[in-house]
């Protein structure tokens, strides 16, 4: 255990030396012993607050067009190959986004991200998105995000004319486990959406699920795809296992994996917001402070795409209690 105290030293020195560690020093701190584990995460947490100070950077989000999805993604309850029994609607209207974007400016959030549950966006529909962003400028003045599937770059560029800062389009797995998952694309075109975005000056936010069966190995091969990217924020989602879906009956993922995966990223991504999303409120629950103290350093509140979450004020409470800002 001493010998590994000191591994992880010597690995949170480098990063703090403005270095990186090598893919063999990160694969020996994701499988320190548990009895090393809060080390870890103490370790992650000051690199977290050397580089990026105490800031907390909170999110919220609309899914402003729910369901029929033609992609298979076995973790999602929108996709139109699952019975699910969930709500669909189409691009809900104008007003109504915009007012979802007017009260979380109202509640103190930082950004709002528009998703849609599509494999991308038609011509008609991104037209529509983009005079819902120049609403949302005109009447709101919160910063704007979005994740609307597989883009082109004049749809990229387009989005940063309209002052669009952030770009979402999730790695979801690693490419070994990635076909277990989907079957309608390919991780190679979800890495081509994204060095548009990157190639387009947006910034990026690229993340994954962890929990939905891959090996804590294959969370690493996620973790080091993702720091070659270098996004500007990675979420981190825990799978929530949706009725209907292949992945219905999937295990939980364990605490110790969950925080153990969150100070690994830190390392590969010192510079990175890393955000702590979906499924943290189940997994987590009353425990969801060792994220923030551990790593992540960013939170989406007021709920997902198809589950519910904490409320901003009670997100921002927590925030406060352990000393960190937002």
């Amino acid at each position: 255990m001493n010998s590994e105290i000191e591994f992880i030293t010597l690995c949170k020195g480098k990063i703090l030396s403005n270095q990186s560690i090598t893919p063999q020093e990160a694969e020996k701190i994701i499988n320190v012993s548990d009895e090393s584990l809060q080390i870890l995460s103490d370790a992650a947490n000051e690199i977290t607050r050397k580089i990026s100070g105490n800031l907390v950077d909170v999110e919220s989000l609309i899914n402003a067009k729910k369901g029929k999805c033609q992609e298979d993604c076995s973790f999602c309850s929108q996709s139109a190959f699952y019975k699910s029994g969930i709500d669909t609607y189409k691009l809900l209207p104008a007003d109504t986004i915009v007012q979802n974007a007017r009260l979380s400016k109202e509640d103190g959030v930082k950004s709002f991200c528009l998703v849609c549950a599509w494999r991308g966006p038609t011509q008609n529909d991104f037209e529509q998105i983009c005079e819902i962003i120049s609403q949302i400028n005109d009447k709101v003045g919160i910063e704007v995000n979005c994740s609307l599937g597989f883009i082109d770059e004049s749809m990229a560029r387009r989005l940063k004319e309209l002052k669009v800062k952030r770009y979402n389009h999730n790695l979801e797995a690693s490419r070994s486990f990635f076909s277990k998952i989907c079957s309608t694309h390919t991780y190679d075109e979800r890495m081509n959406t994204n060095m548009i975005v990157k190639k387009t000056g947006l910034e990026l936010c690229c993340g994954g699920i962890i929990g939905m069966g891959e090996t804590r190995m294959q969370r690493l091969e996620l973790g080091l795809d993702l720091a070659k990217l270098v996004p500007e924020e990675c979420p981190i989602n825990i799978l929530v296992p949706q009725k209907g879906t292949p992945l219905e009956m999937q295990p939980r993922i364990s605490l110790s994996e969950i925080l153990r995966t969150i100070a690994v990223f830190r390392f590969l991504m010192p510079k990175t917001i890393l955000k702590i999303a979906g499924g943290r409120e189940v997994y987590l629950s009353s425990e969801q402070e060792k994220a923030l103290l551990g790593g992540a350093n960013g939170i989406i509140t007021g709920g997902y795409l198809t589950i519910g979450g904490n409320s901003p004020d009670k997100d921002f409470e927590m925030i406060s209690r352990i000393g960190l800002e937002a």
